[in-house]
Formats: C-alpha cells, sequence, structure tokens
C-alpha cells in the first residue's frame, strides 16, 4: 500500500522542534501588540478552546512580555493538540509561535496544591536594618522606651507643657444663671381658644 500524505490547511511550523518537556501550559509568541489585553485574551480563548479546557490565559502589556501569553490548558494532551495545530497559524496577519511553557503555571500549582507563594530577597541594607534595634520613629510610633542616647528630661518638659489650660470652658451653673435673670425670651401663653 503506498501512503498519501494529507495536505494540512496550515503551514508547516518553523522550529517546532522544543528541548521543553511536554506541560499543560503553552507559550505563545509573535501575537500582535495592538491589541487591548481583554480583547487578545477574548480571541486566545476562542481560538484554543476549540483543542480542549482553557483554564487561564496570561497576556500582559508591559514592555517585557508584549506580544506573547501563556494559555493553560486542563490535560497535556489538549495542549499537545493545540499546539500542533496552531504552531504558525496566522493570528491577525502574523504567524503564531508556540512552545511548551518552562514551568509549571500558577493556576496548575494552586490546583496540585504545590503552590508557594514568591518571596523576593531584600537588599541588604534593608536587612541590616530590620535586624538592627528599632528607629526613634518606631519607638515613638509603637510606645517602646526612647533610645538610650536620648535625655530623660525632654519628655519630662513636654509634659508639662501639655497640662497647660488652653481655655476655659464656662460651667454649667454660669450658663443657668444667664438664662434665669429674664432677659432671654419671654413667652406668653395665651388663652384665647
Amino acid at each position: 500500500m503506498a501512503t498519501t500524505q494529507i495536505p494540512s490547511r496550515h503551514p508547516p511550523a518553523r522550529g517546532a522542534v522544543s528541548s521543553v518537556a511536554p506541560n499543560q501550559t503553552l507559550y505563545l509568541s509573535g501575537l500582535p501588540d495592538k491589541l487591548q489585553k481583554d480583547d487578545l485574551r477574548r480571541c486566545l480563548y476562542c481560538l484554543c478552546s476549540t483543542h480542549g479546557p482553557v483554564l487561564d490565559i496570561v497576556a500582559l502589556k508591559t514592555a517585557k512580555m508584549r506580544g506573547q501569553a501563556h494559555v493553560t490548558f486542563k490535560d497535556i494532551q489538549c495542549a499537545s493538540t493545540a499546539m500542533r495545530a496552531l504552531n504558525g497559524f496566522e493570528f491577525f496577519g502574523r504567524p503564531l509561535k508556540i512552545q511548551y511553557a518552562k514551568s509549571k503555571s500558577d493556576t496548575i500549582a494552586k490546583l496540585d496544591g504545590t503552590f508557594k507563594i514568591p518571596t523576593f530577597a531584600q537588599p541588604e541594607e534593608a536587612e541590616a536594618t530590620s535586624n538592627d534595634q528599632p528607629t526613634d520613629l518606631q519607638r515613638a510610633v509603637f510606645g517602646a522606651p526612647p533610645a538610650a542616647g536620648k535625655s530623660a528630661a525632654e519628655p519630662a518638659a513636654s509634659k508639662e507643657k501639655a497640662e497647660e489650660p488652653k481655655g476655659m470652658k464656662r460651667g454649667r451653673e454660669e450658663e443657668e444663671e444667664e438664662d434665669s435673670d429674664g432677659s432671654a425670651m419671654e413667652m406668653e401663653e395665651s388663652d384665647e381658644e
């Protein structure tokens, strides 16, 4: 029997050989820059959902990630099918370049229970100040005792200033005396009814 090759409607993929292991997440590049992020995500969802359930699409518009996206599928078979079918596909006039993502998606890690919150390393200067004694501002705000270098006379002077009266408030007795002398409004009762 002779084997005949059925022509594909998509052009052959350029550089389809990938050294990255198969993954549920696909890395797409060669996307149009001019599309809004929401429109791009919607179009990618419509395009990719024909090959299997899409869990997440990450398309950022930062300078570093412009024209790129990550599409996460439910399983590896769907991702492989989408990669074979869409690699080289003309998307808004530009050919798509699709590869497996280098690492597991955060969405998949959350579903697996293996997600770890990323920790960012602090600069060395920040570590030195955070490990030292609290600063004067921290002591003032959080009520810690003042540093050893501060004199005890300063707080005593501030207490004396705080005790001085700033104004005089009239007591209730004085208000009642003014009202009872009759100089205020008098009400007349009339029985004209």
